[in-house]
């Protein structure tokens, strides 16, 4: 059996998020009703959707380079809250969730990415 490799892991998150969205129809009317449907669900996937493969940033944000700004505020949010309420937050310090250096749908072992290299 020949094991599935993702060409593309963000293509398959986006058509898996799809699929099973709770708006999804069963069925389409017309191939223009799946298409507005899709460019709908779609933009709001890239634009809108949080994503926590990629820490609570939207694709269009990682993809334009605004993500590592974006958690530079969050976490000066963050910061001012532990600050005015630090019981809150128990014996930690809350940190924005970092950025991943690489994403993966299904991360192949450490010995095939060696291979690979």
């Amino acid at each position: 059996m020949t094991r599935h490799r993702s060409i593309n892991p963000f293509s398959e998150a986006a058509f898996k998020t799809l699929k099973y969205a709770p708006a999804f129809p069963e069925s389409f009317g017309s191939l223009a009703d799946a298409r507005a449907f899709c460019e709908a669900f779609f933009n709001y996937y890239h634009h809108e959707h949080r994503h926590s493969g990629i820490g609570l940033h939207t694709p269009a944000s990682v993809h334009h380079g605004t993500a590592t700004e974006i958690r530079a505020q969050r976490q000066v949010t963050l910061d001012a809250a532990y600050a005015a309420h630090p019981h809150r937050f128990g014996n930690r310090r809350p940190q924005a969730p970092k950025l991943p250096t690489a994403a993966w749908i299904n991360q192949p072992s450490p010995e095939a990415l060696i291979q690979t290299a």
